[in-house]
């Protein structure tokens, strides 16, 4: 079922078939760019018909979600490399959430969202257990000893993760008027997440 077409060439199951569709919405966007993507693009690109695409995302905006999760992998990596230039544990949680409100927005896929006016899902896709445990997951990589600044156990670490992760949620979807400079946003986040790492 739902493997007509295909340029000849149909999916074994599926997760494959989502895949594909994920695949075409990417080329879309890179070719064209978000604004001049649709889901009549998306299945031209994939080789079915909109009916087909249907089957697998009942929107478009479902699709940008799989492409924005396509690519947090590889805004994860983005952000360990810029972390491990900071070894205090302050330091850490401030530019995790400063490097995320900087550059989500602009990132290829995971940005799509904002973009795209779908801050819901944006939010939706990110408050997610899942999520929080990325981010537990690139606060741990670092060279950071996490229990010297009071968070000794995993649960705590995902917490922490789970109020960075809202924090620049926050950020992105209701900025400040004006914009907050960098140096603002750190100060502002180190005055009220720092005593919570002195414990």
């Amino acid at each position: 079922m739902g493997y007509h077409g295909w340029q000849g060439d149909p999916p074994g199951a599926e997760d494959e078939a989502r895949r594909r569709i994920v695949r075409a919405a990417i080329a879309c966007i890179d070719r064209a760019g978000l604004a001049k993507t649709n889901l009549s693009h998306v299945a031209a690109e994939a080789g079915v018909t909109r009916q087909t695409v249907y089957r697998y995302f009942p929107s478009l905006a479902e699709i940008l979600r799989a492409v924005a999760h396509a690519g947090a992998d590889e805004f994860a990596e983005r952000m360990r490399a810029h972390l491990a230039e900071f070894d205090g544990p302050l330091e850490v949680a401030v530019e995790s959430v400063v490097y995320a409100v900087r550059t989500l927005p602009d990132e290829p896929y995971l940005g799509l969202l904002l973009q795209a006016g779908e801050a819901d899902f944006f939010t939706a896709g990110t408050a997610t257990r899942p999520s929080f445990s990325l981010g537990a997951r690139i606060l741990r990589d670092t060279e950071v000893d996490w229990a010297a600044a009071g968070v000794h156990t995993e649960a705590e670490l995902h917490e922490l993760a789970e109020i960075l992760m809202r924090l620049f949620m926050s950020f992105l979807q209701y900025p400040s008027t004006p914009p907050a400079t960098d140096d603002e946003l750190r100060g502002l986040v180190r005055r009220w997440i720092g005593p919570a790492l002195r414990g």
